[in-house]
């Protein structure tokens, strides 16, 4: 199917190449500089060596920078330098530094109007297409590797302990006494683990549950929010993972994907990561394994909604000597980027989400939900319920700096034995004041 879907977007590039006729005759070289690491990154230099070779206008050079926080970073650094890369990829919780950028960047649909290339946000799934939109619903970056994240089951671990590997456990407490039977029957190391910690057990907990993760409608309402996360709903979440710690259920293993290879190796029988890792398990798992829905507390909400998107998207950004014809360069990638075909082979071969309407509709009509269990289950995790102002995500400016402290008061709740309440206090303190460090710089 992925050969197909390669294939399939070669008449498309056609006009596409077409357009920018900005662009000079000789090609004109563009950098992508990413964060996507092994079946990830190659995927995504399969995505690009098929653009370049798709037309003779522009060539794409993507450079791996390392972590997200690590590409934010140089990107930054690398324009005050006057030395940019044409397109940096940024994470989810970078959105709000990028929009607050001014000249570093150029949103996108300032570049589609430079360029001619038409970028339609319509295309784009609506919880996609808003977390990186202008408050008047003009499109700000553009929308790459969207991703949720699920609960992994190992389902060896889970038959081993006596447990129904077709039944993940839908709720926390339900959790909780899987997490006891698979530690009683040692099946596996480390009965429950987790990656992306603030943005599993915060950010997506918040969402889920309709719970207020910070005041101006989560950030989304004005530049000075101020963080809401010691409530009493969050307390019971930190409680909850802090006391399964002490029982020997739960294994914090780390920040942001450091601890995925441990689940990938089959030491853990449960963990929350992306939904963009299900590309890495298939080609590198030696267990079966499936995805579940986030779990949920029953008495904070009856039935969860929607999760949130995270991933990262493509940002285009300037230079002192940065051409009308790199510019194309860059509209054009967007375009092929954003088709179909592009859409769908990425969703397919790495497990993030097709990011556009007619992605999601060629997956469906190929067959390739029919033929695979459960890869659906993120954009239904998605898209259930109603949106609403708390589950819409979440732009806190500095929003990389707060994760980092949220981490490290979970932390230290661990080490020395903090409540969650005070470890919570703390980290709002903290949070509050690089938000509103932010808030006054964004001003001038």
């Amino acid at each position: 199917m992925k050969r197909r879907l390669l294939m399939a977007s070669a008449g498309a590039l056609a006009g596409i190449a077409a357009a920018p006729r900005a662009m000079a005759d000789a090609p004109v070289t563009i950098t992508l500089w990413h964060a996507m690491s092994g079946q990830l990154g190659d995927t995504l230099i399969g995505l690009i060596d098929g653009f370049n070779k798709s037309q003779s206008a522009a060539i794409v050079q993507p450079v791996f920078k390392g972590t997200y926080p690590q590409v934010l970073t140089s990107s930054i650094a690398a324009w005050r330098a006057g030395k940019a890369p044409d397109i940096a990829q940024i994470f989810d919780v970078g959105t709000a530094d990028m929009l607050s950028a001014g000249r570093a960047v150029v949103d996108v649909w300032k570049l589609s109007e430079m360029t001619g290339v038409a970028i339609d946000p319509a295309t784009y799934i609506p919880a996609v297409r808003g977390y990186y939109s202008l408050n008047d619903g003009k499109m700000g970056a553009m929308p790459f590797n969207s991703s949720t994240p699920m609960l992994w089951i190992n389902q060896d671990a889970f038959e081993k302990a006596g447990l129904d590997p077709a039944k993940p456990p839908a709720t926390w407490p339900e959790l909780i006494a899987a997490a006891r039977t698979i530690k009683a029957k040692n099946a596996a190391p480390i009965p429950v683990m987790t990656s992306w910690p603030t943005w599993v057990h915060f950010e997506q907990f918040a969402a889920i549950h309709n719970v207020e993760y910070a005041t101006l409608n989560d950030g989304f309402g004005g530049p000075d929010p101020k963080l809401t996360i010691n409530t009493a709903p969050f307390v019971k979440n930190l409680s909850t993972l802090l006391s399964m710690e002490k029982e020997g259920l739960f294994k914090y293993q780390g920040r942001d994907g450091a601890p995925s290879p441990v689940f990938y190796s089959g030491q853990a029988a449960m963990t929350f990561d992306s939904s963009g890792i299900r590309g890495q398990l298939i080609s590198s798992a030696k267990f079966k394994f499936a995805a579940a829905y986030l779990p949920y507390h029953p008495s904070i909400i009856g039935t969860p909604i929607n999760s949130i998107i995270g991933g990262a998207s493509f940002w285009p950004m300037t230079a002192p000597d940065r051409s009308k014809a790199e510019f194309a360069a860059i509209a054009a990638f967007f375009r092929y980027m954003g088709a179909p075909a592009q859409d769908a082979a990425w969703s397919e071969a790495t497990g993030y989400v097709p990011v556009s309407f007619k992605g999601y509709d060629l997956l469906k009509s190929n067959g390739f939900y029919d033929k695979n269990p459960g890869a659906d289950l993120p954009i239904k995790q998605l898209t259930r319920g109603t949106i609403t102002k708390y589950s819409k995500g979440i732009r806190l400016g500095g929003m990389p700096q707060v994760r980092v402290i949220i981490e490290e008061e979970w932390e230290r709740a661990i080490t020395n034995g903090t409540d969650a309440q005070t470890a919570l206090n703390n980290a709002v303190q903290r949070g509050n004041a690089v938000i509103g460090n932010f808030a006054k710089t964004a001003k001038g």
